[in-house]
């Protein structure tokens, strides 16, 4: 038995409350991790989980193991992640989740100065706007626009995105140039909404000019969970779409968005890097967290 191997499927099913889940997350089928905690268990003398048919739970020899266990892996992760940095640069494969626009948009595009800088890391990036697990997956870190409510991470807050309210020149011959943002609340104009995970329903924003709040209320003819395709419903002329700036540069220059209520804002959007307590000591995410941070100070 490699004790490393046991420990390690061991903490997973613990995290994952699942052989199934935890073998997935290992790469290995779910035989291998079921033997490999049985095996500690032999070594150990001791039950360190509770089986049912629903479940999977710790006994209390689990639960003081687990504990020191957990702190074991990570002290061995940051004893790896950590060498390569001492010997000069981070170095090896960091696994991460971001929304798609950012992703073609900002970040892919500067990834040429980004492996020069650390050409020892092997960047495997999603992207989405799904929240994805990053014990189940094994991610490393996400990248996410709001707030971040899973209490289990640590969120390091890297940016903020300047936020504009657009609408597509077809829209407008249709519906006409709203003056105020009140007027957004008639029957004659509509609103593209946009599905946060969290909460899997549009959020109310608010534009503001001086001393001046107008909270923009109105009817969403469609609602979206994904930015590109939010952003594609914008140009396409199905209703206002509230937009970071970046997203819009383009298809404004371009003439297929026109931004809306000059003299007016929208509070920005706070931007965060969200990582498991466990990784926090990991030099590529390290890296990662401050490259990120410069792109987003480019993006002012």
């Amino acid at each position: 038995m490699d004790r490393f191997d046991a420990m390690q499927a061991f903490a997973r099913v613990v995290e994952t409350g699942s052989f199934t889940r935890a073998a997935d997350a290992l790469h290995i089928s779910r035989t291998t991790a079921t033997q490999l905690v049985q095996q500690l268990e032999a070594r150990l003398r001791v039950s360190l989980l509770h089986r049912t048919t629903r479940k999977v739970g710790l006994t209390q020899a689990g639960s003081i193991y687990y504990e020191r266990v957990v702190q074991l892996l990570a002290d061995l992760d940051r004893a790896e992640a950590d060498l390569p940095q001492a010997l000069g640069t981070p170095a090896g494969r960091l696994r991460v989740d971001v929304p798609g626009p950012l992703a073609s948009m900002v970040l892919v595009p500067a990834l040429p100065a980004f492996f020069e800088r650390y050409p020892g890391i092997e960047l495997h990036m999603g992207a989405g706007d799904r929240m994805a697990d990053l014990l189940d997956e094994s991610i490393d870190c996400v990248v996410r626009g709001g707030p971040v409510t899973d209490q289990s991470l640590i969120a390091r807050h890297v940016g903020d995105l300047q936020m504009s309210v657009y609408a597509a020149p077809s829209y407008l011959t249709r519906k006409g140039m709203p003056a105020h943002p009140g007027q957004l609340a008639g029957p004659e104009h509509s609103l593209v909404g946009f599905l946060w995970e969290y909460r899997n329903l549009p959020q109310p924003y608010a534009l503001r000019r001086g001393n001046e709040s107008i909270p923009v209320r109105g009817h969403y003819a469609l609602a979206l969970n994904d930015g590109n395709a939010y952003l594609a419903a914008g140009q396409a002329g199905l209703g206002v779409v509230l937009l970071p700036d970046y997203m819009a540069r383009q298809a404004v220059s371009e003439g297929r968005l026109q931004r809306l209520f000059e003299g007016w804002h929208v509070d920005p959007m706070p931007i965060h890097v969200a990582f498991h307590r466990t990784r926090h000591s990991n030099a590529r995410l390290r890296a990662f967290i401050d490259w990120v941070v410069e792109l987003m100070a480019s993006l002012r």
